[in-house]
């Protein structure tokens, strides 16, 4: 079956997977959606017995209908390589009671590399297939991770250009350092002063500027999206929770068809969408746990029904979720208004115009399988420090903000469903935050200091994300005013 994707603001937009992968966003700045998520075709116990390049094939090929078996395979095997620190990809490990993914295994110890490994590969081969002749200028907003992982997938890739936009004092100085040493002659990381809804903001108006569409057209240029608004990124990580899952069944821990929980700690609402679609896909999945930092406009969504941004922009130290707007909800938006294009244009427009928007009674029954908390600075602190007392385990600050809310979810509920957390950064790419969770007297070191410490701590080898960077020549240092981007872009790419 093919699989067609339309634009949630124009039902009628309908595009292949390779032309909305090149595309990003549609010309209406709705974001593409799959017209119908087929079933797996394969039975989940045969799907236990696959590594993580087959079970992504058995997924992908379902969503990504317009590419062939040798060209989808080309592009997993090229992603889920060596570059992986473990031939698992996405372990499971089983800690303090709870079944953690750790999906930080990547080139840049983080979720992102989950898909940002593969994105070039579907992104040229869709260049191919619609006969592009442009070279692909990837813009892309990061609240940390997104803008590293995108780097490494893209650096020095024919054909391509990248431009990554981040909030200057709003990632962890590791995040930071990685983004400013990235080598590669088509690779440019530009500090904005503002916040990472800023940021995207601003990359959204740029995708929307027909003006300057037609201007980078006649250089030979058009824009795509690395960010999770991009579908090539979306379809990769419905792979890992069907992974997930499968090792469960291969472990004993759960029998085919048995219901599990997924807990994702989220900002922009891509990673636990990709839970939702595999849940749509057939995988068996009870309720979407979704956590939230102080930052926590999901979680008061979900309670009340109004998505409201009109709040203080907190700096936590779980920055990859310091979001206000979170891009992808619109995709659940439209698919719980019934595919109804008008109706999710309403919303969204209210949310430009006043900050806010109110869904209806109905809209709010269809998200009886989600289930939103948050944790406070203290809290998540406290649970990094808890889980390393009683098990030795050392997490990041956006997985205990995750581990958290599970202990709320099951305080709240006491349902004792099998649970897979999504832990989503390695504690390396936060070492400051999370050595002083542990203990307040690491304040006094340096951050390369308490990469040696925590090293010491976890008996966990430093990643050769982090070793690299330790002495590396700082590559990018402009900086710029949030209503300065286009001007940088333009400067960048001499148009």
């Amino acid at each position: 079956m093919s699989v067609m994707y339309k634009s949630t603001r124009n039902s009628n937009d309908t595009v292949t997977a390779s032309e909305a992968i090149l595309k990003g966003l549609s010309d209406n700045g709705g974001l593409y959606v799959p017209d119908s998520i087929p079933k797996l075709s394969v039975d989940l116990n045969e799907l236990a017995k696959m590594n993580y390049q087959q079970v992504a094939y058995e997924v992908m090929s379902r969503m990504l209908t317009d590419f062939t078996e040798d060209e989808l395979k080309h592009c997993i095997n090229s992603a889920y390589d060596k570059k992986f620190d473990t031939p698992e990809i996405a372990p499971l490990t089983r800690r303090a009671g709870a079944n953690y993914l750790e999906l930080f295994h990547g080139s840049t110890i983080a979720f992102k590399d989950m898909a940002l490994s593969i994105l070039p590969y579907l992104l040229v081969t869709s260049a191919k297939k619609n006969n592009v002749k442009n070279d692909i200028v990837i813009l892309t907003a990061t609240s940390g991770d997104t803008g590293k992982a995108a780097l490494a997938g893209f650096a020095d890739v024919p054909g391509t250009r990248i431009i990554v936009f981040y909030p200057k004092n709003g990632v962890s100085p590791i995040q930071e350092k990685q983004m400013v040493t990235q080598k590669g002659d088509n690779t440019s990381v530009i500090g904005i002063i503002g916040n990472f809804d800023d940021a995207q903001t601003g990359v959204k108006n740029m995708f929307n500027n027909k003006a300057l569409a037609k201007e980078m057209d006649d250089k030979g240029y058009q824009f795509s999206s690395a960010n999770s608004i991009n579908i090539g990124r979306l379809v990769p990580q419905m792979v890992y929770y069907v992974y997930a899952y499968t090792r469960l069944v291969a472990n004993g821990e759960i029998k085919a068809g048995d219901k599990i929980n997924v807990v994702v700690p989220t900002g922009n609402f891509g990673n636990i969408l990709a839970a939702y679609y595999a849940k749509e896909m057939g995988l068996p999945i009870a309720k979407f746990i979704c956590a939230s930092n102080e930052n926590k406009v999901l979680y008061d969504f979900f309670e009340t029904g109004v998505y409201d941004k009109n709040r203080e922009f907190i700096l936590t130290t779980s920055p990859s979720m310091d979001i206000l707007i979170s891009s992808n909800l619109e995709r659940l938006i439209y698919r719980i208004a019934g595919d109804d294009s008008a109706k999710d244009v309403e919303l969204m427009n209210a949310l430009n115009s006043q900050g806010r928007y109110e869904i209806t009674q109905e809209m709010k029954e269809k998200l009886s399988e989600f289930y939103g908390n948050y944790a406070s600075e203290e809290e998540t602190a406290a649970t990094i420090k808890r889980v390393y007392e009683s098990d030795g385990y050392i997490m990041d600050t956006h997985t205990a903000v995750a581990a958290t809310v599970y202990e709320k979810y099951k305080a709240d509920t006491k349902d004792d469903t099998p649970t897979v957390i999504a832990s989503t950064a390695s504690p390396y790419k936060f070492t400051r935050s999370v050595m002083e969770a542990i203990d307040p007297s690491y304040s006094s070191q340096s951050d390369f200091e308490l990469v040696d410490e925590l090293n010491k701590l976890s008996g966990v080898k430093i990643p050769q994300a982090i070793e690299d960077i330790r002495s590396a020549e700082i590559l990018h240092d402009t900086v710029c005013d949030k209503s300065e981007m286009e001007k940088e872009v333009r400067r960048i790419l001499a148009i």
